[in-house]
Parts: structure tokens; sequence; C-alpha cells
């Protein structure tokens, strides 16, 4: 089941996931006081951001209790949130399946390979929940954002946002839009 996400958890996760180390920091978001805090707690708490060692050039997001750095990044169930097929750099998730959990960390892991400008977009995972928003956008009447909030349970602003995420900036599809008269914003890909 996917979990609700408010606007400021989405595009915490969106940019997160769009990264290829699917760090949490620089967050681009910007709200006032300790709100963003507030959003990050949120998504440790639902499993969508895990704590990993963090290096001596990241943003530290808090100290264990022997004094290391920790730095937030978006778990594999984040990307399955949002319908976004993972790099195979990810190694743990939130649910306690992270390779560190449990061992002595003595040196901060090594940063992720960060992909060349125009490398190619990620794949999308056949029977994904992408995969099959991107077989209704093909489709010649397209898709309006409450018929896939309908096939998926998702909210509203979760679809928008997996439309100009993860379709468009991630995988670079040609996504167009028209109002249609009685079905409101249809939404369709061009296959």
């Amino acid at each position: 089941m996917t979990p609700k996400l408010s606007d400021s958890q989405l595009v915490v996760l969106s940019t997160a996931c769009q990264r290829p180390d699917a760090f949490v920091f620089p967050v681009t978001l910007k709200l006032k006081g300790n709100a963003i805090g507030n959003v990050l707690k949120s998504l440790l708490t639902k499993g969508l951001l895990e704590e990993i060692p963090g290096r001596a050039d990241d943003t530290i997001w808090r100290y264990d209790d022997e004094g290391a750095p920790l730095t937030l990044r978006a778990t594999r169930t984040a990307f399955e949130a949002l319908g976004i097929e993972p790099d195979d750099t990810l190694t743990g998730d939130a649910a306690g399946t992270d390779e560190t959990a449990g061992t002595e960390a003595t040196e901060p892991a090594e940063p992720a390979p960060v992909a060349p400008t125009g490398a190619p977009a990620r794949k999308t995972r056949e029977g994904s929940k992408q995969a099959q928003l991107i077989g209704m956008l093909k489709r010649p009447e397209g898709a309006s954002i409450e018929e896939i909030v309908a096939a998926f349970g998702w909210q509203a602003h979760t679809v928008r946002g997996a439309i100009a995420g993860a379709l468009k900036k991630k995988l670079g599809l040609d996504v167009t839009s028209e109002k249609v008269d009685g079905r409101g914003r249809v939404y369709r890909i061009q296959a």
C-alpha cells in the first residue's frame, strides 16, 4: 500500500530519488522554522528515508550516540512509492535490510558513482505502477488525474508529481496535456 504523502514530502522524496546517490541533502524545498525537520522525521518514520553514515562533504542530519555523523538517503520503499525503478547502488532499506545495520562503522561508505551528464534515463520495471501509469498515458484516449487516482489509489498531487518528476524529468518522456470536456485535463504520451 502506498503511504499518503503531503506535497512537501513528495517534493523531498522526488528530489532525492532523482539524485544518483538518492541523498536527501541539499533540500531544495523552502519551509519556515523547523517544518523541513518535521517533514524529514515523518519520512523516516514511514520508512521512506534512512540514516546512513555521513562523509566529510555530506550535509549532516544528526550525530549518533558515538558522535558519528549521519545523513539521509531515500530507501527502496521510497522509489517504489513513487513508481520509480531504483538504481542497483542502493544496498539497504530502512526496514532493517541495511548492510551497515548493527555493525560498527569506522569508515564512511564510498560515494555512489555519479552518472555523467546525458546518461541514459532509468528503465521502468515491468508490472510496476510506473509502467502501468505509462500504459494508461499511451492509450489513444490518455488518462485524467481522476482516472489515475481511481486506478492507483494515489492522491492527485502524487499523480502530478509522478508525471512531472518520474516520467518527464527522470525518463524524459514527452507527456502532453489538454483540457477535454467532461473529463478535465487529460494527459498523454505519444507512442
